[in-house]
């Protein structure tokens, strides 16, 4: 007669047999994926989809948690997190990759990029795949795509319009706590103040800082309209996100599943970028139904204005590779 521990065993032998899966694959891996934006946010919809495609396509090896609006930490955290293992899959900016790897932050130099399309080219040139590799080999971590993030644009409150260069002289203005968007506010006189992102709407709303910069999905998703008066539509930085798998994920994936690991990631950032930038085209028009002041600023002014006062060696960049992402 069957004991009932054997009784037990042949129950779960059966289960698993009924799912269809090996044993070793009856109890998924899971991963945590994290970044600081908001649950509205395309970053997070196609993050919450590759996760899904990850699962569907690996049949259910890997179950992928993702953690949204800064929960595991700010930005530098969980860069961080990358190397102590507490996240395995994030969304991060180059400038803060770029801490680990100075070259990969050029992408973030003003007026490097003319346009979104510029940067999704820049996205599938060699320039980009040697300075990820650069990355990859300084860190161990494995970057596997790049995220159109949208064109950063001053936001400031009603005491102090961005019209041209000058009006940024002595501005108050919040930038990501990263040495690659200092460039822009410093060449022209403004007060640079990094304030963490989850910090940003309470800093505009004490006047901590009259002014702030980002893309017009990220101003809208945050409800920095809310606190600011004035949008100006300066696209000095045209941004991007890097996805990034730590180097102790990537090193447990078969070359198989690194294959569906990139497809699906790169996937996520077309699928990303595409819906940012129909964001950004419908924006302008409801910002102003919202009552804001969009100011419609000459670029080439305010790109000369920031080129004579800096140089792509000034903060650590090499030449080599502005000119030739210039030149794509």
């Amino acid at each position: 007669m069957m004991n009932k521990r054997d009784a037990l065993k042949t129950l779960g032998a059966a289960a698993l047999a009924a799912t269809g899966l090996p044993a070793a694959r009856a109890q998924a891996t899971k991963l945590k994926w994290a970044h600081v934006y908001e649950t509205s946010e395309p970053f997070h919809k196609y993050s919450v989809w590759a996760g899904e495609e990850i699962k569907k396509r690996t049949n259910g090896k890997y179950e992928v948690e993702v953690f949204p609006a800064s929960t595991l930490g700010k930005e530098a955290d969980i860069n961080q997190g990358l190397t102590l293992g507490t996240v395995d899959i994030i969304l991060t900016g180059a400038s803060f990759a770029g801490r680990s790897y100075p070259p990969l932050a050029v992408s973030y130099f003003p007026f490097i990029f003319r346009d979104a399309e510029h940067q999704l080219k820049y996205a599938k040139s060699d320039v980009f795949m040697e300075l990820a590799k650069g990355y990859d080999g300084k860190t161990g971590n494995h970057i596997t795509a790049l995220n159109y993030y949208g064109a950063r644009h001053v936001t400031s409150n009603a005491a102090h319009p961005v019209a041209k260069p000058e009006d940024m002289k002595g501005l108050k203005i919040r930038v990501p706590d990263a040495p690659a968007y200092l460039a822009f506010p410093k060449s022209l006189g403004a007060n640079p103040t990094p304030i963490a992102f989850a910090e940003v709407y309470l800093a505009l709303q004490n006047n901590t800082v009259d002014a702030q910069e980002n893309p017009l999905p990220t101003i809208e998703a945050k409800k920095f309209y809310e606190v600011q008066k004035n949008i100006s539509l300066t696209g000095h930085i045209v941004d991007s996100l890097l996805t990034i798998c730590s180097g102790q994920l990537w090193a447990k994936l078969s070359p198989a599943e690194q294959k569906i690991f990139t497809e699906v990631m790169q996937e996520a950032a077309e699928k990303t970028g595409r819906e940012i930038i129909a964001s950004e085209e419908r924006l302008v028009g409801e910002f102003k139904k919202k009552g804001l002041n969009v100011i419609t600023v000459d670029k080439k002014a305010f790109s000369d204005a920031v080129l004579k006062n800096t140089k792509p060696t000034d903060h650590g960049y090499r030449q080599q590779d502005y000119d030739r992402i210039v030149g794509l």
